[in-house]
């Protein structure tokens, strides 16, 4: 895991890694959840026994850790329901901060994935919210 965590910090660039059993390597570079959800749908068998160091980790992001099948998780910050839900899935969990919740981008409250999620227990269920809360806000506005 150092090794991974070394990665992450070796550029400003990158926002995450994981790294699959088989030693595959996968950068993010996206602010937020996009990243961890376009892996856990696009590769869904990659983090299965796998590492993820990240920047920031929220409930959501737990959640799709739990789903994916993470083997170990480390984060710069994480909040103290993302820990709380790693924990009770077993996943061994280490971290620079621990914070009551993610904050939203223009810091006037939760991060809206991890309100999203706060009352969600079951990965798959947070997994169908968090695609839903994406597609929304990818969604072409109409004037």
């Amino acid at each position: 895991m150092q090794n991974l965590i070394s990665y992450l910090h070796s550029a400003p660039s990158i926002l995450g890694v994981a790294r699959s059993a088989d030693g595959q390597l996968h950068e993010f570079h996206s602010k937020g959840i996009i990243d961890l959800y376009t892996l856990v749908t696009e590769r869904p068998t990659f983090l299965r026994n796998g590492l993820l160091a990240d920047e920031v980790i929220g409930r959501g992001a737990a959640l799709l850790l739990v789903k994916a099948g993470a083997k170990e998780v480390w984060a710069d910050m994480i909040s103290e329901q993302a820990l709380d839900v790693l924990k009770a899935a077993g996943i061994p969990t280490s971290y620079e901060k621990k914070v009551p919740y993610i904050i939203n981008r223009t810091h006037t409250g939760m991060c809206p994935v991890e309100q999203l999620t706060q009352h969600i227990t079951d990965p798959d269920e947070a997994y169908r919210q968090i695609g839903k809360f994406l597609a929304e806000i990818n969604a072409p506005k109409v004037a």
